[in-house]
This record gives structure tokens, C-alpha cells and sequence, in this order.
């Protein structure tokens, strides 16, 4: 009864971590099916995303988010009764890990529902709307603080999964996974913007599909579309953990690498931390990650605010930020490296002789 909204939070200025990506941790880890994508593992081995929630509390996370990814009725198929359905009884367990975990920290908790085969259907706005408010519903009926919107490629569908949440009263998150461009209906990126703030949702973003600093560039085209509407919502931004420069309009689906060669992508700490930084100074105070992100990911974001935020994650206990503890190694030329300067300044190497820098993205 105690617990501060995320709006409260928000209008007060504080920053909010999100946590990581549940779909790729999980599927590294054996869990998830590529190609569905679906969170079976809610029930199947509840204790594979209880601790992952746990990890990342300890990083810092201030949000617990239901893995309930893609779970919609149309998806996941229907049992013999509504209230045994597959659907119902995996986005129910999603809610009960989330909130489980969220009471051993301050967290708020985010109920997520994302885009649906309805859509793509043609089924209309009607049979499309009837998705979400399933997904709501269960939501909503098991206590989620927040009402997500996210992983939209479409203005269209999101702004009618805005308007079902918005009947339920709760706060409404809405982010897509768009980048500079726009979306898939080519809805420019500040139009998008400004139809999901005027569809109701009270904090807005992009998530997913780009990396950190190509889903800041987006983030720019919505402030500046916002700002030319004479609109406020607070902004929230949640990437993948991949490098994309290359990609297109479709993100990082297109590239050759994906789904099961993206690791030499994989963005380091430090680029989390400039990309927190970055966010941060554009006003960003919703910053959390998506696909590929783990939880030192997520402790970067929440170490390179811990000023603006007060505190540094638990999982700080046993991590010196900028390497201080390799002064104890045993090697000189390890010992120099205990130096902000270097690590951020560092250009990785991929290891891999000869490798492409880019790659040509599919269609």
C-alpha cells in the first residue's frame, strides 16, 4: 500500500531501470523455441524466470515485466474452457512470477501484450480489439501495476491496443519497435508519437528490433514530433543489446545473422553505459533493455546513473565499475587497464579474421 506509482515516480524526475530481454536469456538457456517465441516456460519451468527476474532485480532493475511475450489467445490457442485455456493459465503465471519477485524490491510492476496474428489477418479493428482486451483483462484481474503496449511494427494496431487499455484505468506504456524511419505503414517515426499520446498512453517509446543508439536517433524524431505537437508524455526506451547500423527498416530480423549468429553484435557494457548517459540527457527517465540484453547490461544502465538515481544495484557489491579491482591482478598490463578511460575508448575486436563489418540485410 506504500508503493509509489510509476507516474509519481516519473513526474518527480526519478529515473525508472526496466529489466532485460526474457525471450533471448531464456532461449539461450534452453527454455524458449525459436520461432514462436512464446512463454511456455511460465509454466513449464516457472523456476527459469523466477530467477531471471531475481538477476535482474539485483541489477537494478525497478520494473518487474510479466513474461507474457506474444502470449495472446490467437497465438497460443485455446484449451477445453476459458479459464483452463493455455492462454489464460500462462499470462496468470507470467503476472504471479513478476509480482513475486517485484515484493523483494520496491518494483512496480509492467503487464506487457504485444501485436497479434488478428491484425495481420485483416480480421479489423473489432476482432483485433477483442485480442487485447483479452490480454488486458488477465492483466488487470492478477494486480499488474501497468498496462504495456510493446514490439509494434504498426501505428494502426498499437493505437487500437492503447485504446483498449485505456478502459481498464490503469497507467498505459506504449513503446514500438520502430527506428528512425517510421513504421511498417510508413508513419513517420514523430507521427507515431503523437497519435500514440492522443490514443491515451501516458508514457511512450521504442523497444526492441535496434540497438541502443539507433533507437536513440528514433527517440529524437518522437521528442521532436511531440514538441512540434505542444504534447508531454514521459519517454521510455528499451533496445536491443546488438549492434544494428546495418540494418533496415525491418531491424535486425533482416540481417543474415539473426536469429543464431548475432553474438558477435552483442554490445558491451560500456556502450550501455554511454547509451544510459545519452538517454538520460535527452530527457529519457524510462531506460531498460530488450532482446539480447542481460542483467550486466541492465547494472551498467543503473551504475551509470546511480548519482541522478542515489543508490547502486546490489549486484554492485561484487563489481567494480570501471574495473578497479583488476589493480589486484597478477599481470602489469591487466593492472593498467583498471582505468575508466580505457574501457570506454576500447574498440572490441570480433576475433574473427577478416570478418564483414556490415552485412547485407535480407528482404
Amino acid at each position: 500500500g506504500t508503493k509509489r506509482g510509476i507516474l509519481e515516480r516519473l513526474d518527480d524526475g526519478e529515473v525508472i531501470v526496466g529489466d532485460g530481454g526474457f525471450v533471448w536469456a531464456l532461449e539461450k538457456r534452453g527454455y524458449v523455441k525459436v520461432g514462436e517465441w512464446t512463454p511456455e516456460a511460465c509454466i513449464e519451468n516457472p523456476e527459469a524466470v523466477r530467477q531471471l527476474h531475481r538477476e535482474f532485480l539485483r541489477a537494478g532493475a525497478d520494473t518487474m515485466q510479466s513474461f507474457s511475450f506474444y502470449a495472446s489467445d490467437d497465438r497460443l490457442g485455446k484449451g477445453e474452457n476459458e479459464a483452463d485455456s493455455k492462454f489464460t493459465r500462462i499470462n496468470k503465471a507470467a503476472c504471479n512470477l513478476a509480482k513475486e519477485v517485484a515484493t523483494e524490491g520496491d518494483c512496480i510492476t509492467i503487464g506487457g501484450l504485444t501485436q497479434t496474428p488478428t491484425y495481420l489477418s485483416g480480421a479489423g479493428k473489432k476482432a483485433t480489439q477483442e485480442q487485447f482486451r483479452k490480454q488486458a483483462e488477465v492483466l488487470v484481474n492478477n494486480n499488474m501495476d501497468v498496462l504495456l503496449c510493446e514490439y509494434f511494427e504498426r501505428l494502426e494496431e498499437i493505437e487500437w491496443a492503447i485504446e483498449v487499455c485505456k478502459t481498464f484505468g490503469k497507467p498505459i506504456a506504449a513503446t514500438m519497435c520502430i527506428g528512425p524511419d517510421g513504421d511498417l505503414m510508413n508513419n513517420s517515426t514523430g507521427d507515431c508519437a503523437v497519435r500514440m499520446v492522443k490514443a491515451g498512453a501516458d508514457i511512450i517509446g521504442i523497444n526492441c528490433k535496434f540497438d541502443p543508439f539507433v533507437c536513440l536517433e528514433g527517440m529524437r524524431k518522437m521528442k521532436a514530433g511531440l514538441d512540434a505537437a505542444g504534447l508531454r508524455a514521459h519517454l521510455m526506451v528499451q533496445p536491443l543489446a546488438f549492434l544494428t547500423p546495418d540494418a533496415n527498416k525491418h531491424g535486425y530480423t533482416d540481417l543474415p545473422e539473426f536469429p543464431f549468429a548475432l553474438e558477435p553484435r552483442l554490445v558491451t557494457r560500456w556502450d550501455m553505459h554511454r547509451f544510459a548517459r545519452e538517454a538520460y540527457e535527452m530527457g529519457i527517465r524510462y531506460i531498460g533493455g530488450c532482446c539480447g540484453c542481460e542483467p550486466y547490461h541492465i547494472r551498467a544502465v543503473a551504475e551509470e546513473l546511480a548519482k541522478e538515481r542515489g543508490k547502486l544495484p546490489k549486484g554492485s557489491e561484487k563489481h567494480d565499475m570501471w574495473g578497479q579491482g583488476l589493480r589486484m591482478h597478477t599481470k602489469t598490463w591487466v593492472r593498467a587497464r583498471a582505468d575508466r578511460r580505457y574501457w570506454e575508448e576500447l574498440r572490441p575486436s570480433s576475433g574473427r579474421p577478416l570478418s564483414a563489418s556490415m552485412s547485407k540485410p535480407d528482404e
